[in-house]
């Protein structure tokens, strides 16, 4: 989350505020707000949370963001979020508002940014867990891994549709700029 906060302050670095669009129905919403407050207080950003757990508050939150005057908005990771990246594209291109994502297929369906954990590495790792417990290996026995292969994946025409140059630094970094 540190990082996301990061690249939305190199995009918008003069912003009052930052937005945190979070599913309070989330077992971890808590848990990612004080995540969240402690990035942007980091950065000495005001932070805004902004509610949303249906497809009405989901509405609601994005057009109170751009009410609000936010500077760019985070996107929890939480799956129902995900579910409804196509209406928070449509939202955040709607309002204007820079967000990022923690998912490459935000970014892919016209969201500004993702900045995440590469899902192919995490499936590949998936597979050699479920190989090797099919050649005998005890579970309680492999060692916890995690994908530590992160990507960063720009659109610029999201970008030019929001009014933004997007920076050299943050462009130079991606792993994928969409056209």
């Amino acid at each position: 989350m540190v990082k996301q906060f990061e690249l939305l302050h190199e995009l918008a670095p003069n912003s009052e505020a930052f937005g945190f669009l979070i599913n309070p129905r989330n077992a971890v919403a808590e848990l990612d707000i004080n995540d969240a407050r402690a990035a942007a207080s980091a950065l000495r950003q005001r932070l805004i949370l902004f509610n949303a757990g249906t497809e009405g508050e989901i509405d609601e939150a994005v057009a109170a963001a751009a009410k609000m005057r936010v500077g760019a908005l985070l996107i929890q990771v939480d799956p129902y979020l995900q579910a409804r990246r196509n209406q928070l594209v449509a939202l955040t291109t709607r309002y204007r508002i820079p967000a990022i994502h923690y998912y490459r297929d935000f970014a892919v369906a016209g969201g500004l940014m993702s900045y995440g954990a590469n899902l192919r590495d995490a499936f590949r790792l998936v597979g050699n867990y479920a190989g090797r417990i099919l050649k005998g290996e005890q579970p309680a026995d492999l060692p916890v891994q995690q994908s530590a292969k992160l990507e960063l994946a720009v659109n610029l025409k999201t970008a030019r549709a929001l009014g933004l140059d997007m920076p050299t630094s943050i462009l130079l970094r991606a792993d994928e700029v969409i056209e």
